[in-house]
């Protein structure tokens, strides 16, 4: 009976050997390169722009020979998340676990300044790529010491990590003197000062001082979050 290839599943894409050739002849080319060409190409026009004939058509292959490396979209997909993310912070030497986590929360961000459309992904349903469950050992590490018990470990990475995500669609304005969905201004043109006064009353303030590092709302949003969990542990 001659021998019939199985498509890799997306846990066996994942967490296998990704620069194993398929079978049947020769490659042209392989499976990082088309990872690769992918991430670029949602980098540059967003996720809706990835399709395989798109991609095929970047790599100048049919779209069919795609198929021998990747069996679709989805597990395409999963393949750029877990590239995207990269490796995990090194926080082995950080100074406590505090400046641990706030490397950790840094690192988790700007794979969302640098990747925006890897933000939708996260919030799937999928299984964990290697360097996501990396991100995961580097912020339970982070806690270790600390006297938390494994329960409270992984649900304060999994509430800074929501945090992150949470801020993630913001980041690219974190340098500005007004957060950039609303402003006093704006509705002071349809006139709706009455109607939100309070709203008006603390961006027009706001407007009108020039923010420091601490003032960007992902720092001090991240340095409250975590003064709750130096609380946490406090209380042990």
């Amino acid at each position: 009976m001659p021998d019939r290839h199985v498509q890799p599943s997306g846990a066996q894409l994942l967490w296998g050997d990704r620069s194993r050739p398929p079978r049947g002849p020769k490659p042209t080319m392989s499976l990082p390169r088309i990872v690769e060409a992918a991430v670029q190409l949602a980098d540059s026009e967003g996720l809706e722009a990835l399709s395989m004939q798109r991609l095929a058509g970047e790599l100048g292959v049919g779209t069919m020979s795609l198929y021998r490396y990747v069996p679709s979209k989805d597990e395409l997909t999963s393949l750029m998340l877990d590239t995207a993310i990269g490796a995990p912070p090194d926080i082995g030497k950080r100074a406590g676990w505090r400046s641990a986590m706030e490397t950790w929360a840094r690192a988790n961000v700007s794979v969302f300044e640098r990747h925006p459309w890897a933000l939708a992904l996260v919030t799937r349903p999928r299984v964990m790529g290697p360097n996501e469950v990396g991100f995961l050992e580097a912020g339970l590490a982070a806690l270790r010491g600390t006297g938390l018990g494994p329960a409270d470990m992984l649900n304060i990475v999994l509430l800074v990590n929501g945090f992150v995500r949470g801020s993630a669609p913001f980041v690219a304005d974190r340098g500005s003197d007004e957060p950039q969905m609303i402003s006093a201004a704006m509705l002071a043109e349809f006139g709706q000062q009455e109607a939100f006064p309070t709203v008006c009353e603390v961006m027009a303030a706001v407007a009108q001082r020039r923010p420091g590092k601490a003032d960007v709302p992902f720092e001090y949003g991240l340095r409250r979050v975590l003064d709750g969990v130096a609380a946490r542990i406090e209380s042990l």
